[in-house]
Protein backbone atom coordinates (compact mmCIF):
# COMPACT_ATOMS: atom_id res chain seq x y z
CA UNK A 1 0.00 0.00 0.00
CA UNK A 2 1.78 3.63 -0.96
CA UNK A 3 -0.19 5.85 1.38
CA UNK A 4 -0.17 9.38 1.35
CA UNK A 5 -0.62 12.18 4.53
CA UNK A 6 -1.52 15.28 3.04
CA UNK A 7 -3.79 18.25 3.97
CA UNK A 8 -7.27 18.27 2.58
CA UNK A 9 -8.32 20.28 -0.78
CA UNK A 10 -11.44 21.55 -1.16
CA UNK A 11 -12.32 18.97 -3.95
CA UNK A 12 -11.99 16.43 -1.17
CA UNK A 13 -15.05 17.51 1.05
CA UNK A 14 -17.08 14.89 -0.48
CA UNK A 15 -14.97 11.95 -0.11
CA UNK A 16 -14.24 13.32 3.20
CA UNK A 17 -17.73 12.90 4.05
CA UNK A 18 -18.32 9.27 2.83
CA UNK A 19 -15.23 8.16 4.14
CA UNK A 20 -15.94 8.93 7.56
CA UNK A 21 -20.16 8.44 7.10
CA UNK A 22 -18.36 4.53 5.92
CA UNK A 23 -16.03 4.29 9.30
CA UNK A 24 -18.57 4.96 12.18
CA UNK A 25 -21.44 3.14 10.01
CA UNK A 26 -21.58 0.19 12.58
CA UNK A 27 -19.76 1.50 15.43
CA UNK A 28 -21.70 1.02 18.48
CA UNK A 29 -20.62 4.29 20.75
CA UNK A 30 -21.72 6.70 17.47
CA UNK A 31 -24.49 8.65 17.25
CA UNK A 32 -23.47 8.49 13.54
CA UNK A 33 -23.34 12.63 12.92
CA UNK A 34 -19.69 12.93 12.93
CA UNK A 35 -19.69 13.90 8.95
CA UNK A 36 -21.95 17.04 10.88
CA UNK A 37 -19.40 17.83 13.16
CA UNK A 38 -16.78 18.31 10.59
CA UNK A 39 -18.87 20.32 8.15
CA UNK A 40 -19.68 22.32 11.17
CA UNK A 41 -16.14 23.26 12.00
CA UNK A 42 -15.17 23.48 8.28
CA UNK A 43 -17.83 26.42 8.20
CA UNK A 44 -16.81 27.98 11.17
CA UNK A 45 -13.21 27.57 10.32
CA UNK A 46 -12.55 25.85 13.60
CA UNK A 47 -10.64 23.30 11.99
CA UNK A 48 -6.98 23.59 12.64
CA UNK A 49 -5.54 20.28 11.08
CA UNK A 50 -7.90 18.38 8.19
CA UNK A 51 -5.74 15.52 7.19
CA UNK A 52 -6.68 13.00 4.13
CA UNK A 53 -4.34 9.37 3.68
CA UNK A 54 -4.57 9.01 -0.09
CA UNK A 55 -3.92 5.68 -1.43
CA UNK A 56 -4.19 5.36 -5.42
CA UNK A 57 -5.74 8.97 -5.84
CA UNK A 58 -8.63 7.90 -3.38
CA UNK A 59 -9.37 9.19 0.14
CA UNK A 60 -9.33 6.08 2.83
CA UNK A 61 -8.54 7.71 5.45
CA UNK A 62 -9.14 11.76 7.24
CA UNK A 63 -8.14 13.10 10.64
CA UNK A 64 -9.56 16.26 12.24
CA UNK A 65 -7.83 18.75 15.02
CA UNK A 66 -9.57 21.71 16.42
CA UNK A 67 -9.15 23.42 19.76
CA UNK A 68 -10.59 23.24 23.15
CA UNK A 69 -11.63 25.35 25.91
CA UNK A 70 -10.18 24.67 29.18
CA UNK A 71 -12.43 25.90 32.33
CA UNK A 72 -9.54 27.42 33.31
CA UNK A 73 -8.83 29.57 30.31
CA UNK A 74 -5.14 27.72 29.45
CA UNK A 75 -4.87 27.84 26.16
CA UNK A 76 -3.06 25.87 23.48
CA UNK A 77 -4.70 22.62 24.19
CA UNK A 78 -6.68 21.07 21.01
CA UNK A 79 -8.98 18.06 20.20
CA UNK A 80 -8.18 15.42 17.87
CA UNK A 81 -11.34 13.49 16.23
CA UNK A 82 -13.00 12.68 14.51
CA UNK A 83 -10.34 9.84 13.48
CA UNK A 84 -11.62 7.94 10.69
CA UNK A 85 -10.61 4.99 7.73
CA UNK A 86 -12.73 3.54 5.68
CA UNK A 87 -13.96 -0.32 6.72
CA UNK A 88 -11.59 -1.84 3.62
CA UNK A 89 -8.83 0.22 4.77
CA UNK A 90 -9.10 -0.48 8.51
CA UNK A 91 -6.22 -2.60 10.96
CA UNK A 92 -3.70 -1.80 8.03
CA UNK A 93 -1.69 1.21 9.47
CA UNK A 94 -3.57 4.15 8.11
CA UNK A 95 -5.28 5.37 10.80
CA UNK A 96 -2.13 5.14 12.86
CA UNK A 97 -0.03 7.35 10.14
CA UNK A 98 -2.92 9.30 10.17
CA UNK A 99 -2.67 10.26 13.99
CA UNK A 100 1.24 10.05 13.99
CA UNK A 101 1.17 12.82 11.16
CA UNK A 102 -1.23 15.34 13.43
CA UNK A 103 0.69 13.99 16.58
CA UNK A 104 4.32 16.01 14.95
CA UNK A 105 2.24 18.93 14.04
CA UNK A 106 0.96 19.05 17.38
CA UNK A 107 4.12 18.41 19.18
CA UNK A 108 5.73 21.33 17.71
CA UNK A 109 3.09 24.02 17.49
CA UNK A 110 0.64 23.32 21.36
CA UNK A 111 0.72 22.48 25.08
CA UNK A 112 -1.36 19.05 24.34
CA UNK A 113 -4.15 17.26 22.91
CA UNK A 114 -6.77 15.28 24.08
CA UNK A 115 -9.64 13.07 22.43
CA UNK A 116 -12.58 10.46 23.30
CA UNK A 117 -11.47 6.55 22.15
CA UNK A 118 -9.85 3.37 23.46
CA UNK A 119 -7.14 3.37 25.78
CA UNK A 120 -6.14 0.33 24.30
CA UNK A 121 -5.43 1.91 21.04
CA UNK A 122 -4.95 5.25 21.86
CA UNK A 123 -2.33 4.15 24.58
CA UNK A 124 0.56 3.71 22.15
CA UNK A 125 0.66 7.14 20.96
CA UNK A 126 1.24 7.82 24.47
CA UNK A 127 -2.37 9.33 25.33
CA UNK A 128 -3.88 8.53 28.66
CA UNK A 129 -6.36 8.99 31.23
CA UNK A 130 -5.87 11.95 33.80
CA UNK A 131 -7.32 12.98 36.76
CA UNK A 132 -8.31 16.08 36.57
CA UNK A 133 -8.47 17.24 33.16
CA UNK A 134 -11.97 16.17 32.33
CA UNK A 135 -15.13 16.04 29.62
CA UNK A 136 -18.24 16.01 31.30
CA UNK A 137 -19.96 13.05 30.45
CA UNK A 138 -17.78 10.42 29.11
CA UNK A 139 -16.21 8.00 31.13
CA UNK A 140 -13.24 9.33 32.34
CA UNK A 141 -10.98 5.95 31.46
CA UNK A 142 -11.89 7.44 27.30
CA UNK A 143 -11.23 10.87 27.71
CA UNK A 144 -7.29 10.92 26.81
CA UNK A 145 -4.97 13.54 26.63
CA UNK A 146 -1.43 13.79 25.70
CA UNK A 147 0.83 16.76 27.20
CA UNK A 148 4.03 17.83 25.15
CA UNK A 149 5.16 20.13 27.95
CA UNK A 150 4.67 17.66 30.78
CA UNK A 151 2.53 19.52 32.82
CA UNK A 152 -1.59 18.32 32.76
CA UNK A 153 -4.30 21.10 33.52
CA UNK A 154 -6.69 20.70 36.60
CA UNK A 155 -9.44 21.64 34.14
CA UNK A 156 -13.05 20.42 32.25
CA UNK A 157 -12.74 20.52 28.69
CA UNK A 158 -15.44 22.13 25.75
CA UNK A 159 -15.16 21.32 22.82
CA UNK A 160 -16.29 23.54 19.65
CA UNK A 161 -20.11 24.02 19.25
CA UNK A 162 -20.14 21.77 16.16
CA UNK A 163 -19.46 18.79 18.51
CA UNK A 164 -22.52 19.55 20.20
CA UNK A 165 -25.27 19.71 17.47
CA UNK A 166 -27.32 17.27 15.88
CA UNK A 167 -26.94 14.88 19.23
CA UNK A 168 -30.21 13.51 20.96
CA UNK A 169 -29.74 15.54 23.88
CA UNK A 170 -27.19 17.99 23.66
CA UNK A 171 -24.26 16.04 24.60
CA UNK A 172 -20.94 16.86 23.35
CA UNK A 173 -19.62 13.50 20.58
CA UNK A 174 -15.77 14.39 20.83
CA UNK A 175 -15.54 11.61 17.20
Amino acid sequence: MILTIRPEHPEDVSAIREVIKMAFKTMPHSQHNEHLIVEALRKDDALTLSRVAEEQGKIIGYVAVSPVTLSNAEAGWYGIGPLAVSPHAQSKGVGSKLMQSVLNWLKENTKGCVLLGEPGYYSQFGFKAVEGLTFPGAPPEYFLSRSFTRYYPRARVTYHPGFYQNTAHGDANPA
